[in-house]
């Protein structure tokens, strides 16, 4: 049986700290703590990252078509260029590098496809409310039930929970059951078969029922 002095030399005793404190102290109960908080790190990272494919593929599609229209360029990303935060231009600058690294052609697509979850998050902002969202984002959600907050609000929260998952931080801590369902939620607003494909694959609420005691 793996032991908490055994995850503390594998991986630090500051690493394992936090669970040592969520257990008073019981070193059993914070190893087996440790290892759920793996397991459901894991079940939540699939969800998440579903969402966020879905998430970016549908706000792409509606800024490619208001692009063609507007602009007759399917590089959107530089039609908005003056639009942009200076961080916006950043994230775009350094996705077109990678996309374009070992002299590969750039495409949309491959831009696309190095832009992270904040990038998607903060285009929901309200500096964007006029330029951005009325023009042709709010189609990306046809299914929302409210205005560009609705959604930017749990977008903002599930990348947090994303940042947290990338750096293998602990979330037993956090209302997993809550994100989880405004994950689901917002898939919905974009696709509901798409939520159904993506809650049918999701584990969390199996490993919440099995959570070991604090």
């Amino acid at each position: 049986m793996t032991t908490l002095s055994d995850l503390e030399q594998w991986f630090s005793p500051e690493r394992l700290a936090p669970y040592r404190k969520a257990c008073h102290g019981h070193g059993n109960r914070a190893a087996e703590l440790y290892t759920w908080n793996a397991d459901i790190s894991a079940a939540l990272w699939r969800t998440l990252g579903h969402l966020e494919i879905l998430l970016r593929q549908t706000m792409h599609a509606r800024l490619l078509t208001w692009s063609r229209a507007q602009h007759r360029d399917d590089r959107w990303y530089l039609a908005i260029d003056r639009q942009l935060t200076n961080r916006a231009r950043l994230d775009i600058q350094d996705a077109r590098q990678r996309a374009t690294r070992d002299g590969k052609a750039e495409t949309p697509g491959r831009v696309v496809a190095e832009l992270n979850l904040g990038f998607w998050r903060y285009l929901l902002s309200s500096h964007y409310e006029r330029i951005l969202w009325l023009a042709c984002l709010r189609g990306s959600f046809p299914q929302l039930p409210g205005l560009r907050k609705h959604v930017e609000r749990p977008v903002a929260e599930l990348h947090r929970l994303r940042n947290r998952l990338a750096h293998h931080e602990p979330i037993h801590h956090q209302p997993i059951y809550e994100l989880r369902e405004k994950a689901l939620m917002v898939a919905g607003w974009i696709n509901p078969a798409a939520r159904t494909w993506i809650a049918n694959g999701d584990t969390t609420l199996a490993l919440l029922a099995r959570r070991p005691r604090g």
